[in-house]
């Protein structure tokens, strides 16, 4: 038998094999003394949505009109980022992870639950460098959300369409993983691999469209970028709304992303709202809101410019904005002022979470927020852990003082602590109850310290509904809710 010619299969073959053996030698460094070895980056997985094994986390419970999720231990992961380089990371953590007392990361460390590329920490004065990788073991408490079901309104081979209730999040952000309608979709009615085509603030309700293929997603987006298409919303607002048509051209810029407020300003994003009364009782009106521009907030802003903002806003509708509330862009004070008149605002009525921020949201300097706490730009299509940048785990709310009260031994038994708390899923299938088993409490985490008063279910639905969405070939609608009747009293 002739012996392969030059090109051939088995020479081509047998030329590959030889570089992939020859190429991790050519890559190896000799280590000065004393040096640490940083591997290579890893490539990240592109497309990847959730997995089976991302919904077992844990699993969800019902409790006084809330659906709650059973804490549960979870890995923030990412690489060094560019300021971090020759710094230790005691010193980031101290500068921008502060939820946490350094004695947590001294006592996260001990346990084996921070790790530098993939090898437990052993001293917290290890001085970073560019692609080190890393990864922290958190328990992971989640805000609660109405218990009302997401309705599936339409699926077919090309979409989903659901009637979102208020209170979720579309996709994972923040502190919301499992209370998310990706999240709810993919455990309760197996519709994974899910494209997003448009967002919902997280209080807003309505139609909401999920592609499921990357071919449908693109086509709609390029509906979206042509504005072909044509959004209807309902909201119901304080005072008489006048009846003829009001037309609200005014910019909108973005006060806080981590905070999610937005108001009217000259340097703000050009934008139009198109308003008409649908009925009036007295107190408040329902407003019909057609935007013919996707501003973040844009109805919700424009609404409190025009002086009507929408009866039960959390953010918009709040005395922090002074007398007038916002009317006219008149505030009389700094941004800085009225973000932290806002959130001292929600402070004293114990209502964090409906802001859906954290302390840690509200002091790190760490780039871990996806922007707009309520509407997260983070893609969905994204490997949901390795592109997560967040380093320590959110600890909400004013809790300044209540940490204090119950001040946490860091020095535990750490034996203890890997007997009774084994990092996995916190899931226990049998219970029904909110109350925490001993599974389910972890020696290191301060929120299974802290009893905390739940939102009722009322708090958790604001009175904005995407009524329909339409397209060039389609048109979906969902039914007028019940505070949008015209005799509906509060």
């Amino acid at each position: 038998m002739a012996e392969p010619g030059p090109g051939s299969k088995a020479e081509v073959k047998k030329v590959d094999e030889e570089k992939e053996t020859a190429a991790p030698a050519r890559k190896k460094r000799r280590l000065a003394a004393g040096e640490r070895y940083v591997p290579p980056p890893r490539k990240l997985r592109s497309g990847v949505s959730f997995s089976a094994a991302h919904f077992a986390e844990t699993s969800y419970y019902f409790e006084g009109g809330l659906r709650k999720v059973r804490p549960y231990y979870y890995d923030f992961r990412t690489y060094c980022k560019g300021r971090w380089v020759g710094r230790s990371l005691l010193h980031v953590f101290s500068t921008e992870f502060r939820a946490q007392p350094l004695a947590y990361y001294r006592a996260a460390a001990r346990a084996g639950r921070l790790r530098l590329n993939e090898e437990p920490v052993q001293d917290l004065d290890v001085v970073l460098k560019n692609n080190d990788f890393l990864r922290n073991t958190v328990h992971r408490h989640e805000p609660p959300v109405t218990a009302q079901p997401i309705q599936i309104l339409v699926e077919n081979d090309e979409v989903v369409v659901v009637d979102k209730p208020s209170s979720l999040p579309v996709h994972p952000c923040g502190r919301f993983r499992h209370n998310t309608v990706i999240f709810i979709l993919g455990k309760e009615h197996n519709l994974k691999e899910l494209h997003t085509i448009h967002r919902l603030d997280r209080m807003t309700s309505g139609v909401l469209m999920f592609a499921k293929t990357v071919e449908v997603s693109k086509r709609i987006d390029e509906q979206v970028r042509e504005r072909q298409l044509e959004k209807e919303y309902v909201c119901r607002v304080v005072g008489e709304f006048p009846e003829h048509e009001v037309v609200c051209e005014e910019p909108i810029l973005v006060v806080s992303y981590k905070v999610g407020v937005c108001r009217v300003d000259p340097k703000g994003k050009c934008c139009k709202t198109i308003f008409q009364r649908l009925s009036y009782n007295g107190k408040s009106s329902v407003v019909k809101c057609l935007p013919r521009t996707g501003r973040t907030h844009q109805i919700r802003v424009h609404l409190q410019y025009l002086g009507y903002p929408i009866v039960n806003d959390p953010i918009y509708n709040m005395e922090a904005w002074g007398p007038e509330k916002g009317k006219g862009g008149k505030i009389g004070m700094t941004d800085e002022e009225l973000l932290k008149a806002l959130v001292e605002e929600h402070r004293s009525k114990q209502s964090l979470d409906i802001l859906g921020i954290s302390e840690e949201d509200l002091n790190s300097n760490a780039e871990n927020d996806c922007g707009n706490s309520s509407e997260c730009t983070e893609s969905v299509q994204t490997d949901p852990i390795s592109e997560n940048s967040c380093l320590a785990e959110d600890v909400k709310g004013s809790e300044t003082e209540e940490i204090a009260a119950y001040p946490l031994n860091f020095n535990t038994n750490l034996e203890t602590l890997k007997t009774n708390t084994e990092l996995g899923s916190c899931e226990n299938e049998g219970r029904q109850t909110g109350e925490k088993s001993s599974e389910e409490r972890d020696p290191l985490c301060v929120e299974c310290k802290i009893t905390r008063k739940d939102p009722s279910p009322k708090e958790l639905v604001m009175y904005l509904h995407a009524l329909r969405y339409k397209g060039a070939e389609f048109d979906y609608c969902s039914k007028m809710p019940e505070w949008a009747m015209e005799d509906w009293e509060d």
